[in-house]
């Protein structure tokens, strides 16, 4: 059975566009309808959409852009915040697309597997009990992603409560803190944005494959996957430098 709450927050992190202010009804309407969520974290989602269906487009671009592209620490790419740039990141990739392609889902061939909206709609296809454990396995990552955008005062938070909630594992204080030490720079701050995004030199010659595999799939950071069921959002980027 399809779990569509999954869909709904897939939808709430992807770029914010048209098509998603205008299903800002149907998004409610499917949370309700499963009635998943605890009380308190479905009162904040809806927040989440009420903000999305009545802001001004352009102000709901730059703000995704600041939090989720420029700055390295909220990034939605799940393998970002424990591979980084090591070679492992590459083969973790490999073994979640080869994960969906065993279940039936399909990517696109711009789309890197570890991006959360990508996975939660995984999830969205799963039987309900497995769903709920697989997204136990990222918790903790989850877990410090929702503590940065509370110090943001960011009603984006709200997703990655829910998430917590539905989630079948706690996260480890441990865990979290350890995520929770590494730097997390302003989005105003060039410089600190710049130091955090620097890239390892590439490396050519005998035994750089894999160095040059890692350095093309972490320069992918931002890709765009629409929110489902809903057409591509035009693009949208900033520019960084050394990035």
């Amino acid at each position: 059975m399809m779990t569509r709450t999954f869909k709904v927050l897939s939808a709430l992190l992807t770029y914010p566009s048209v098509e998603l202010q205008q299903a800002a009804n149907e998004l409610r309407d499917t949370l309700t309808a499963e009635a998943l969520l605890p009380a308190a974290a479905a009162r904040a989602v809806s927040l989440l959409i009420d903000e999305i269906e009545t802001g001004d487009l352009y102000d709901l671009q730059e703000r995704y852009v600041f939090l989720f592209d420029r700055t390295r620490s909220l990034s939605l790419h799940l393998f970002e915040h424990v591979h980084g740039e090591s070679r492992d990141r590459g083969q973790a990739m490999i073994d979640l697309q080869n994960v969906y392609a065993e279940k039936g889902l399909e990517m696109g061939s711009a789309e890197l597997p570890d991006f959360i909206p990508l996975f939660l709609e995984f999830l969205s296809t799963r039987p309900r009990t497995e769903a709920y454990e697989l997204l136990g396995q990222p918790v903790h990552i989850l877990a410090a992603l929702a503590e940065r955008l509370r110090k943001r005062d960011s009603r984006y938070e709200a997703v990655f409560r829910a998430l917590l909630a539905l989630a079948s594992a706690k996260p480890k204080r441990e865990q979290v803190t350890a995520l929770l030490q590494e730097p997390d720079p302003d989005a105003n701050d060039l410089a600190a944005l710049d130091q955090a995004w620097e890239d390892e030199p590439v490396q050519f010659g005998p035994g750089a494959g894999d160095s040059c595999k890692d350095t093309l799939i972490a320069s992918v950071r931002a890709g765009r996957r629409p929110a489902p069921g809903m057409p591509a959002a035009p693009a949208f980027r900033t520019i960084l430098p050394n990035r």
